[in-house]
C-alpha cells in the first residue's frame, strides 16, 4: 500500500486542517500509511482524530517566529514550511510514495531535491494571494515575489486537487501561467463517527445560555474578519426588532469558533464582536464561545434552529456540510462553495450578504416549524448523497494509486 506524508503549516481546527485530518483517516481506512507533518502542534488545540497514537503527527520548526513585530506572515510560513519539507527530505529517514501537501506550495521544490523523485499531490484550498489585502505600495512590492512564488511552485505539483468548481474557476483566473494544469474537484467530506457519537459533555450546554432561550441561531468560523461574522449579529438585532415582545426573550445567538491566542487577528475580531454587541444591545441576546470541543459543536448544531453562515465568496465552507448532517437548516451567503452545498428553499436559504436578508429567513424558520423539519432531514440526505467519507475515501484513494504507480 502507498506511503503517504501530509505536510501543513499548521495543524489547529480550522477547515483547512478538517479535511487534512480527514484525508490522512480516510487513506489509513484504505491501508496507506500515513502521517502528517506540520510546523505547529499543539495537543489541547486539534481535532480529536490526531491524537490517535496509530495517526502520528510530527512537529517540526515551531521555533521559527510566524511573524516578525506583527508583520511579514506569509514570508514566515513560507519558510516554516520550507525548513518541515528539508528536515522531512534529508533528515527523517521517513520513507514515502507521495506527498499530500496544501496550502503553502513554496514547499514542492524542496521535496524534488529528494534523491528518488516522489510524486506530489497539491489540495487548493483558494490562491493565497487573494487572501490578503494590498492597500500600500510596500505591501504590494512585497507581495510580488511571494504571488509569484506561488504561482511557479504551484505548477510544479504532480496533481492539483481543489475544494469545489467555484475554486476551480477562481484558480484559472488567477494563476495564468497554469492555464495547461488539470484540476479536478474533491469536495471535502464529513467525519460522521464524531457527529454520531453522544457526548456527555455535549449535554452540558445549559450553562452558556440563558434557560430561556427557546430559539438558537448558531454562527460558527474563526474569529477572522473575512468569515464577516458581525452580519450575524446584525441580523439580529434587525430581527428582534421585527418580533412581537413576548417572542424575543427566547431568541439566542451563539457565535461560536476557532480561538488561537497566538494569532493578533483572533484576540482583536473577538474584542470588536463583543463591542459591537454592545453597540446593537444584544449583550443578553448573544453568547461568545471560544474553540468549542468537538462534542459541544455537535451538540449546538443538533439544538439550534438554524446556522448563520456569513462569508463571502467562501471557497468551500465545511461548516454548512456539518450543519446539514445534524440536520439544521443553514442560512448562508449567496456566493461560492454554499452555492454547491446548499439546496436553496430544501436544506436552507442562500441570501444577499446583508441583516435583512438574513433575518427574513431567521423570521421563517421561526414561525414555520416545519420548515426546520423538512429541511433538516432533506440537509442530512443532501450530506449522505454527496459529502460522505465513503465516496471522498473512494476518490482521494484513486488518486493516490494513480500517482504512486
Amino acid at each position: 500500500m502507498a506511503r503517504v506524508v501530509f505536510l501543513h503549516p499548521d495543524l489547529g481546527i480550522g477547515g483547512a486542517e478538517r479535511l487534512v485530518v480527514d484525508a490522512a483517516v480516510a487513506l489509513k481506512s484504505k491501508g496507506c500509511g500515513v502521517q502528517i507533518w506540520t510546523a505547529h502542534y499543539d495537543p489541547t488545540h486539534c481535532f480529536s482524530e490526531t491524537l490517535d497514537p496509530d495517526l502520528p503527527v510530527v512537529c517540526v520548526g515551531d521555533w521559527l517566529p510566524t511573524s516578525i513585530f506583527g508583520h511579514l506572515h506569509a514570508l514566515c510560513a513560507y519558510l516554516r514550511m520550507i525548513y518541515v519539507a528539508l528536515y522531512l527530505v534529508f533528515f527523517s529517514g521517513v520513507e514515502y510514495d507521495v506527498i499530500f501537501c496544501d496550502q503553502v506550495s513554496v514547499c514542492i521544490p524542496v521535496l524534488r531535491l529528494s534523491r528518488h523523485r516522489k510524486k506530489v499531490l497539491f489540495y487548493c484550498h483558494f490562491p493565497d494571494q487573494l487572501l490578503t489585502q494590498r492597500k500600500s505600495t510596500l505591501k504590494k512590492l512585497y507581495r510580488a515575489p511571494i504571488d509569484w512564488l506561488e504561482e511557479r511552485t504551484t505548477g510544479m505539483a504532480d496533481m492539483v486537487l481543489v475544494n469545489s468548481h467555484f475554486t476551480a474557476g477562481i484558480f484559472r483566473d488567477t494563476f495564468h501561467s497554469l492555464s495547461g494544469v488539470q484540476t479536478d474537484v474533491l469536495y471535502p467530506s464529513l467525519n460522521t463517527h464524531t457527529f454520531d457519537q453522544q457526548s456527555a459533555e455535549g449535554r452540558g450546554l445549559e450553562g452558556l445560555f440563558p434557560e430561556e432561550a427557546s430559539v438558537l441561531f448558531l454562527s460558527l468560523n474563526r474569529y477572522e474578519r473575512k468569515k464577516n461574522l458581525g452580519l450575524a449579529l446584525q441580523a439580529l438585532a434587525v430581527l428582534l426588532c421585527r418580533l412581537p415582545a413576548e417572542q424575543r426573550a427566547g431568541v439566542h445567538l451563539v457565535v461560536a469558533g476557532g480561538y488561537d491566542e497566538r494569532v493578533t487577528e483572533n484576540v482583536e475580531h473577538y474584542t470588536e464582536l463583543k463591542e459591537m454587541a454592545a453597540q446593537l444591545h444584544l449583550e443578553n441576546c448573544v453568547t461568545f464561545l471560544r474553540s468549542p470541543s468537538d462534542s459541544q459543536k455537535v451538540a449546538l448544531l443538533r439544538g439550534s434552529t438554524a446556522v448563520l453562515y456569513t462569508p463571502s465568496r467562501e471557497h468551500f465552507g465545511i461548516v454548512p456540510v456539518e450543519a446539514m448532517y445534524c440536520c439544521c437548516p443553514v442560512i448562508a451567503v449567496n456566493s461560492g462553495g454554499p452555492l454547491e452545498s446548499i439546496a436553496d428553499g430544501d436544506t436552507g436559504f442562500l441570501c444577499e450578504p446583508n441583516a435583512e436578508a438574513f433575518s427574513k429567513a431567521m423570521e421563517r424558520l421561526m414561525t414555520e416549524p416545519h420548515l426546520h423539519r423538512d429541511m433538516g432531514q432533506a440537509g442530512k440526505r443532501r450530506v449522505q448523497d454527496k459529502f460522505s467519507l465513503q465516496a471522498f475515501s473512494d476518490q482521494l484513494y484513486g488518486y493516490i494509486v494513480r500517482l504512486s504507480q
